[in-house]
């Protein structure tokens, strides 16, 4: 959906974006006062004894007490989920999903957060207990592990379980983006079209998988928008990230921030857990703190992370520039995803070190103009 008035859709991408860095900040606050009110008011342990007392073993007891956590913290934010989400998207006319396919969405997704909790939580625990003073290393490099794994499972198991994909249709742009594949040194399986628009008529592409899963995704949302020209810059920035190694920096570079963040936890879990009345970082009712932790620790490398990508960003911009050669389409291609998806073109400088994990837009296309 494109607006006509110029000064309309900057009204609309102004307005959207404060709401959703207000409503970003809310749900972060929130988490943590009730991630905070849930274990200093004993509501944590509670629960665990009451869950082990019906329960013959900890793994029935750790499941048990996720599930009942994850239910109890849906519930209560379910408002701004909600809105955040549903409501917000419909008001500025980036979506038509029926309120049904909303449901089954979240249904999927929290099933799936659910799985993806307990696996960590069990090798979290298990760990713990069995490394007592190694533990903040083998945790990081399960969960490291356990992050490329979901990479290479992504375009088979979880695209599929909320979009239909298929083989790219329109075979002259399929013929291309393999050339520029082949140009770039980029080994992809082919390019797929999956059906965005029945979710959000935001527009994107992307390049996902990892190994012989590794495949170009197309948006059914920007057929009839952008030429094969447009396309060709978007992917070439995609296949630059490969090609420049950003995906094994970031990796690199989480896995420190993984690190570091389970040995801060590691020296200072005693006073913390003496403080709040709990024995030991391996009782289950001694989670929400690890989150805290997490969520807290995260907040503070997340600007570093999202300056280093805003970096290789910027780097695979250049280098899709002068592989494909295409700056006008470039400009083009910025121009309308700006419109189309209500981005924030030239955010305050707070908002861009905080939120932004990509170069702003105008300053994408000033770099293209120079």
């Amino acid at each position: 959906m494109f607006f006509s008035d110029n000064a309309s859709i900057s009204d609309s991408s102004a307005k959207y974006s404060r709401i959703k860095y207000t409503l970003s900040l809310a749900e972060t606050g929130y988490l943590l006062l009730l991630l905070s009110l849930f274990s200093g008011s004993g509501a944590s342990v509670h629960l665990e004894r009451y869950l082990r007392h019906l329960l013959p073993n900890n793994t029935l007891t750790l499941s048990a007490y996720i599930l009942a956590g994850y239910l109890g913290y849906y519930v209560l934010s379910f408002p701004l989920n909600f809105y955040g989400s549903f409501i917000l998207e419909h008001k500025f006319a980036l979506t038509r999903q029926p309120p049904k396919d909303w449901a089954k969405d979240q249904l999927k997704s929290s099933l799936l957060f659910y799985i993806f909790a307990l696996i960590l939580s069990l090798a979290f625990y298990y760990i713990v207990k069995h490394f007592l003073h190694s533990w903040w290393l083998v945790v990081s490099f399960f969960w490291i592990f356990f992050s490329l794994v979901i990479a290479k499972l992504t375009p088979v198991i979880l695209i599929p379980l909320f979009f239909k994909y298929k083989r790219l249709e329109d075979e002259g742009l399929r013929r291309r983006i393999l050339a520029l594949s082949d140009k770039m040194k980029v080994a992809v399986l082919d390019v797929f079209e999956i059906d965005l628009s029945k979710k959000t008529l935001k527009a994107n592409a992307a390049f996902v998988g990892f190994g012989k899963t590794r495949r170009v995704i197309l948006a059914d949302t920007l057929k009839g928008k952008y030429s094969h020209d447009e396309i060709e810059v978007i992917l070439a920035h995609e296949f630059a990230h490969y090609r420049l190694k950003h995906l094994f920096k970031l990796i690199l570079c989480n896995s420190l921030i993984i690190m570091a963040t389970l040995y801060i936890i590691y020296l200072t879990q005693d006073a913390v857990l003496k403080a709040l009345g709990l024995i030991s970082l391996w009782d289950i009712a001694s989670l929400p703190v690890l989150l805290m932790y997490l969520l807290l620790l995260g907040l503070l490398t997340h600007p570093l992370e999202n300056y280093l990508s805003r970096r290789f960003e910027k780097e695979a911009d250049l280098e899709a520039l002068r592989i494909t050669g295409l700056k006008d389409a470039f400009i083009r291609t910025f121009e309308k995803l700006s419109e189309q998806n209500l981005a924030d073109r030239n955010p305050h400088p707070f908002i861009k070190f905080f939120f932004f994990d990509h170069p702003p837009i105008d300053e994408r296309i000033a770099m293209a103009k120079r």
